[in-house]
């Protein structure tokens, strides 16, 4: 016989440990003896019989012990003693067991389990808890042919065949974990986290694979945050990390021992709700916080595996309950509820159960070597020196067998060392309750199916006490914002008006100040708005953001390559291109000959030359049978078959017909010249005097390009988007532009003629020449396309926030209301326009020339009537003599008669 001894720090009971051997024996009461010497509870077994060594978390000599220690050693044992109820026995002997606590420590794992193997039959290991005494404890087992199901221990690492032959594990590995985490981001639209971890293996482990398939799904991790579980406290400034991030989601990766911690920290520097949304990886007794921090923790949710009778997946039932009533009949006072019973304890059962049912199968087989055991151990008995003997077939049983457990489907790989099926997990929100606030399921996860509902009912209520689901961005909601704005009508205008107590005071008004109203009632934060010194370049505000100064600048600031150095930029607000403004002319060239232009100068001669040539010709073939053309001189019949050939060659005809077959064929030469020459005509004369009306000294940016007026006589404005497209894509570089500081400055300049010609941003430019500058106008078309943006300084923490919201103005039409509110405004008189008639200088040539033939007809007319027009010259000239000598004879008689007198 040999002594077993039990702690008396596992607080079993006398009583407790007397009924679980009667359970264990079959034995009666008075048959079982415990007797209890000092520190030391003994009972009688034999010392051959195979045992599997349990591996518990809590640490000696305390009395802290947590749910999850407890109830994983209560149901490790029940599972064994309900082998022996089911009469499951090795070689004729039942399982025993053997417990040991570990308490986190590697160095002490491994001392127990040395320590137990070497004076006990230990054929298996159930646990250990941590992942960090796992890769110990596996490679021990491996060294001595021992198998290790775990029933906690999560680290990806451990999934590794190659790496942990003999290592097996009933609880999903953070591999699984961080794919139910990704699709969780994936079902509220979350684009980045902060991740908190544990500095060891299972923290280190879990927040590298969550980071992987985080990566890989396209979501962000902004930051890793340590949580040292030496000092037991974060690395660094947790207030500083999380809100000088620009995500608002918190995954928070560290054992349940833990996480009380973290969120105190979190809460005393006031960076859980409602600004936050943390994600727990596992729930926490929330009467431990104080009351007044309840609706700061309400919105959190928790991220657990979980057996599969919470999500309706088969389990068990039969088994469970059996292990229930085994567990109330030797432990009564730590049994809790069922529905109590922390999960964990449910996965170390189905270890054991899978541990026991391979030793079955094992041992029900007939080995090859008939001279051992199937349990039997090779070497000495010290624990490294051992070795089982059937260590593979061992294992081989294990990857093979197959049952419903208490958790779900177990089954097993020699691909792998997790189960491959019956993975579950559930989310946990914490909600307001009459006791203040409690955990509440409200979804479900199954293997890789997603996340559905937990019940059709449940809602999940987000930090603050909100139904809305949040963004998981830094929101501007609340926040102050120090806005610059710069003076430049109409997106920025300075106005007094009086307010109602009868004062004047300065008030904004324009594109801009709008748009931050609207964009405050739709966000919610707090304008502080700067009107930035009217002698401020664009430049320097740029400056102002990069340094501090402002928050963020609104304008008509041109997003540019050379500005994205320096700092950032919204969406845009404003579409953009840059226009050419010059004086407007009232200088009129006359061209007399400008109906001409339609055809050259030798199209001309040529048109003549076949009108000449078609009258010629149909003289000739006309002059004998034409009664028009007959009783006519040569040079009549002449030119009336020129007069015939002009009539139809300007479509109009004349007063008499071709009569001869040759004279028709004719006519139709004449008609397909008319329809050709008079459409050409009439085309090309209207291109040219709508040209001539757009008329200008340049005609766009090719002609500034080219230098048509001088370099020195464009007027540029120093520190804009302007003046960086000039040195860009004009002058490379030379400065050769004539520099002004101000808009007032630029246009004096234009209206003084000091400069020919400028160019700006298509907003102010279209204003101020509608509005203030009637007798400047845009030139040529737009140019050097680009944006207005809100300026925001380098990885601006609300960034995505601002962005969302004016991409949404925009959709909705908001920015373009905005647009024809204060840029299709036209005070101007209509006078200043350019009209759109034809002026007396563009058609005096024309009738000038119908002038001097009206002239020469006349001549024409005077010479054919030249002998009437001579005689009637004559007649008068005749009768201006009779009457001259008829006064005159008139005049000496009345001389006579006074005379006479």
């Amino acid at each position: 016989t040999v002594f077993m001894h039990i702690n008396i720090y596992e607080r079993i009971s006398l009583h407790s440990l007397h009924n679980s051997l009667v359970l264990l024996t079959g034995k009666s009461n008075d048959d079982v003896i415990v007797l209890e010497l000092s520190m030391v509870t003994v009972t009688l077994y034999n010392s051959t019989i195979s045992r599997t060594l349990c591996l518990f978390q809590d640490p000696e000599n305390t009395s802290e012990t947590t749910d999850l220690s407890v109830h994983s050693r209560a149901m490790f044992k029940a599972a064994v003693l309900l082998s022996q109820q089911y009469n499951i026995t090795i070689e004729g002997q039942f399982i025993g067991w053997q417990a040991a606590q570990t308490g986190g420590n590697v160095t002490e794992a491994l001392s127990e389990t040395c320590q137990s193997v070497s004076t006990s039959n230990i054929i298996g290991i159930v646990g250990p808890a941590f992942s960090r005494e796992a890769h110990i404890v596996a490679g021990f087992a491996e060294r001595i042919g021992i198998p290790v199901i775990s029933y906690a221990a999560t680290d990806p690492d451990l999934s590794d065949r190659n790496a942990y032959p003999s290592f097996y594990r009933t609880v999903p590995s953070d591999n699984t974990a961080a794919l139910a985490i990704v699709k969780l981001f994936i079902r509220f639209n979350w684009t980045s986290s902060i991740i908190i971890y544990q500095n060891d293996v299972f923290g280190s482990g879990g927040a590298k694979v969550i980071s992987e398939v985080f990566i890989r799904n396209g979501i962000i991790v902004r930051e890793m945050i340590v949580f040292d579980i030496v000092t037991r406290r974060i690395r660094g400034d947790l207030k500083k990390s999380l809100t000088s991030s620009a995500t608002r989601i918190v995954v928070l990766w560290v054992q349940s021992t833990y996480t009380s911690l973290v969120l105190q920290n979190a809460l005393d520097s006031d960076v859980v709700g409602p600004q936050f949304i943390w994600i727990l990886s596992s729930s926490v007794p929330l009467d431990s916080f104080n009351q007044t921090f309840y609706q700061k923790l309400i919105g959190m949710l928790t991220i657990e595996p979980v057996t599969g009778k919470i999500v309706d997946a088969p389990i068990n039932s039969t088994l469970l309950n059996a292990a229930y009533n085994i567990w109330k009949a030797y432990e009564p006072e730590t049994f809790p509820v069922s529905m109590n019973v922390n999960y964990y304890s449910l996965f170390a059962f189905d270890a054991t159960w899978s541990l026991i049912k391979s030793l079955e199968q094992l041992c029900s087989t007939p080995l090859n070597s008939s001279s051992s055991s199937c349990t039997s151990f090779t070497g000495s008995s010290f624990c490294f020196d051992r070795r089982i003997i059937h260590s593979d077939l061992l294992l081989k049983s294990i990857s093979r067998i197959e049952f419903l457990g208490i958790s779900g489907p177990i089954r097993f790989s020699v691909n792998v060392t997790d189960r491959i099926n019956g993975s579950f997990y559930y989310a946990q929100n914490v909600q307001p309750s009459s006791n203040g606030v409690n955990f509440v399921p409200v979804l479900k996860y199954v293997d890789s199916d997603g996340w559905k509902t937990y019940t059709e009912s449940d809602v999940i209520v987000w930090p603050g006490n909100s139904l809305v689901l949040p963004t998981g961005r830094a929101i501007l909601k609340g926040v102050s914002l120090r806005i610059g704005v710069i003076e430049s009508p109409p997106f920025t205008m300075v106005t007094n008006v009086i307010n109602g107590s009868g004062q004047n005071i300065t008030k904004l008004i324009g594109y801009v100040p709008d748009l931050i109203e609207i964009l405050q009632n739709k966000i919610g934060f707090i304008p502080i708005v700067q009107l930035a010194p009217s002698n401020q370049t664009y430049s320097e505000l740029i400056q102002a953001v990069e340094n501090g100064i402002y928050d963020i600048v609104i304008g008509d600031i041109t997003v540019t390559a050379m500005r994205r150095e320096r700092v950032d930029f919204s969406n845009a607000i404003f579409d953009n291109y840059l226009r050419i403004i010059m004086r407007k002319t009232s200088d009129v060239n006359i061209d007399l000959l400008s109906f001409l232009k339609p055809f050259s100068r030798n199209l001309w001669w040529l048109v003549l030359g076949a009108c000449i040539y078609a009258g010629i010709l149909l003289c000739l073939v006309e002059r004998q049978d034409n009664e028009a053309l007959q009783n006519r001189s040569i040079f009549s019949q002449v030119t009336m078959s020129v007069w015939y050939s002009f009539g139809n060659i300007v479509g109009y005809g004349v007063d008499f017909d071709v009569n001869t077959a040759a004279g028709r064929l004719i006519t139709i030469g004449l008609y397909m010249l008319s329809l050709v020459l008079v459409a050409s005509y009439t085309a090309n004369l209207a291109s040219d005097l709508t040209i001539s009306k757009s008329k200008s000294i340049i005609s766009g940016i090719d002609d500034l390009k080219s230098g048509k007026i001088p370099f020195n006589r464009i007027g540029i404005l120093v520190g804009t988007a302007a003046e960086d497209y000039y040195l860009r894509e004009i002058s490379e570089g030379s400065r050769n532009y004539y520099p002004v500081e101000s808009t007032e400055e630029l246009y004096d300049s234009l209206l003084a003629n000091i400069i020919d010609a400028t160019f700006m941003d298509i907003g102010v430019a279209e204003y101020d020449t509608n509005n203030v500058y009637c007798n400047l106008t845009l030139v040529g078309e737009g140019f050097d396309k680009s944006v207005f943006g809100i300026v925001t300084s380098k990885e601006w923490l609300y960034a995505q926030d601002l962005d969302v919201n004016i991409l949404s103005l925009r959709e909705s039409g908001e920015l373009d209301d905005l647009r024809i509110k204060w840029f299709q405004i036209k005070n101007c008189p209509d006078s200043s326009e350019t009209s759109t008639a034809i002026g007396i200088e563009s058609m005096g040539g024309l009738f000038l020339t119908f002038g001097v033939i009206s002239v020469l007809s006349l001549l024409l007319f005077a010479w054919s009537k030249r002998h009437i027009l001579i005689n009637y010259l004559f007649i008068l000239i005749c009768r201006k003599k009779s009457s001259r000598k008829r006064k005159n004879s008139m005049r000496r008689h009345s001389i006579k008669t006074v005379e006479r007198s």
